[in-house]
């Protein structure tokens, strides 16, 4: 009657556990792939060194010196990487895997940033945007460079 029992439980806190899984990894966004010099992540009023296989969530900050750059791979697949003196705000993200839709923000205050698009901007046009002090880039598939001087 006790194996009874414990495999009853197993069985039911098995998905319960995995459920919990999930949502506990619901705000990674992606990953920092590598980081060199003098890099940063800002969240929620604190600052992270960056290294590889760090995690990163909507509103982070990245940040680089002089000698600083961030390359990072997102859960749709998108790519980019801020060189030196950078400053760029993973404003928005949002991705279904499923349906493979979302959509993705990114603002630079400076810097410059290389992009490779994922699966958001190939799905639904307008869905990826890069803001600028000046203008917003719409991606639609493609790769690009960005560079903002102040």
């Amino acid at each position: 009657m006790r194996r009874f029992f414990w495999v009853k439980t197993g069985l039911l806190a098995g998905p319960a556990l995995c459920l919990l899984l999930t949502v506990a990894q619901a705000d990674e966004i992606g990953r920092i792939k590598g980081a060199v010099g003098d890099a940063s992540i800002e969240r929620a009023g604190e600052t992270i060194k960056p290294k590889p296989g760090e995690i990163l969530e909507q509103s982070d900050v990245l940040q680089t010196g002089p000698t600083g750059r961030v390359a990072a791979t997102f859960i749709d697949n998108s790519r980019f990487s801020a060189g030196p003196n950078s400053r760029i705000e993973l404003s928005t993200f949002a991705y279904d895997p499923t349906t493979q839709q979302g959509e993705f923000v990114a603002s630079v205050e400076k810097g410059s940033l290389a992009i490779v698009s994922g699966k958001i901007a190939k799905s639904t046009p307008d869905a990826m945007k890069v803001k600028l002090p000046s203008a917003i880039l719409g991606v639609r598939g493609t790769r690009f460079v960005v560079e903002v001087s102040r």
